[in-house]
């Protein structure tokens, strides 16, 4: 069932309906009764759900009202070399997503990967969970981890649009952007209006799979996106990374409405190769295929030091 849940939340901009196998399983719903559940409301595609393991509050160090809402086991810092290389996941993953390139990556960078607040060991917080709120986060993590830019911007699926996003508030900051599979800007309006069969499917999955933080991620990833200017090209070198593999439950309607968004996120970025299929490859390109994506930083940094 992993395998149907991570192409619905694909659908959805995520692919990581169930977590790495170290997470805990939700509390109060046991493997039989989420199976019943997921078989019932959704034919059998919704998956099991986990919900991320969270340091206690009085862990938590946190302030809020200062944008401070990471603490030191919020990120992984490895590797030395500049550029730095920062590693945003999707929805659901935390900074285990990345573990398949961050060797290879750090032999050449100085590489940080981290749990956006809610995930893993960052605690949750009130703050809105809008694309602009969460770029700005990014940014006053490696501003406290003493973490100097230009940055190498990598980002999965929906962290592929926090990413962008970062890159189009502070351009500054940013060297370079590497995209995997990113959800577009437009992506929840688009499959609602083009591929209704899924859209509700993906409703089923998020009442009955996400976290409260998920949900909260789910619902704002549009809420600040009127202020970013999408017609104009992002100014930075980028890489887009796209996967070729398609499930029985994304072909069809759900398909052709992701080539046409695809090709959208090229006239975004500017990217100069396109979008480039990675054909032996599923959502999650970084697993796949790891040494595709530890090329394309690596290629990127080398035309970025030029």
């Amino acid at each position: 069932m992993k395998q149907a849940s991570n192409s619905l939340l694909f659908m959805a901009g995520d692919a990581a309906v169930l977590p790495a196998p170290s997470a805990r399983p939700r509390r109060g719903l046991g493997s039989q009764l989420c199976s019943a559940i997921a078989l019932a409301a959704l034919a059998g595609l919704a998956g099991c759900a986990s919900e991320p393991t969270r340091p206690e509050s009085s862990d938590a160090g946190l302030d809020s009202s200062k944008g401070r809402v990471f603490t030191e086991r919020s990120y992984l810092r490895t590797g030395s070399r500049l550029p730095a290389v920062v590693l945003q996941a999707g929805l659901q993953d935390d900074k285990s997503a990345w573990k398949s390139v961050i060797p290879g990556l750090s032999q050449q960078h100085l590489v940080i990967a981290f749990d956006r607040p809610g995930r893993a060991d960052t605690p949750s917080t009130d703050a809105s969970r809008d694309p602009c709120t969460i770029a700005s986060e990014e940014r006053r993590l490696l501003q406290d981890a003493g973490v100097p830019p230009p940055y190498i911007l990598v980002g999965h699926s929906l962290g592929g649009l926090y990413q962008y996003v970062f890159a189009k508030m502070y351009p500054e900051d940013v060297a370079g952007l590497v995209l995997l599979d990113p959800t577009h800007p437009r992506h929840w309006e688009t499959v609602q209006a083009e591929a209704p069969g899924a859209a509700l499917l993906i409703k089923g999955v998020r009442a009955i799979a996400f976290s409260s933080a998920d949900r909260r991620e789910f619902d704002q990833q549009t809420d600040c996106l009127q202020r970013i200017n999408t017609r104009q090209p992002l100014r930075q070198p980028v890489r887009l990374l796209v996967s070729g593999k398609f499930k029985m439950e994304e072909r069809g309607s759900y398909e052709r409405m992701l080539q046409g968004l695809r090709q959208d996120w090229v006239s975004m970025t500017g990217a100069r190769r396109g979008a480039e299929l990675i054909a032996d490859s599923g959502h999650y390109i970084q697993k796949d295929r790891p040494d595709t994506v530890i090329s394309a930083v690596q290629q990127l940094s080398a035309e970025v030091r030029k």
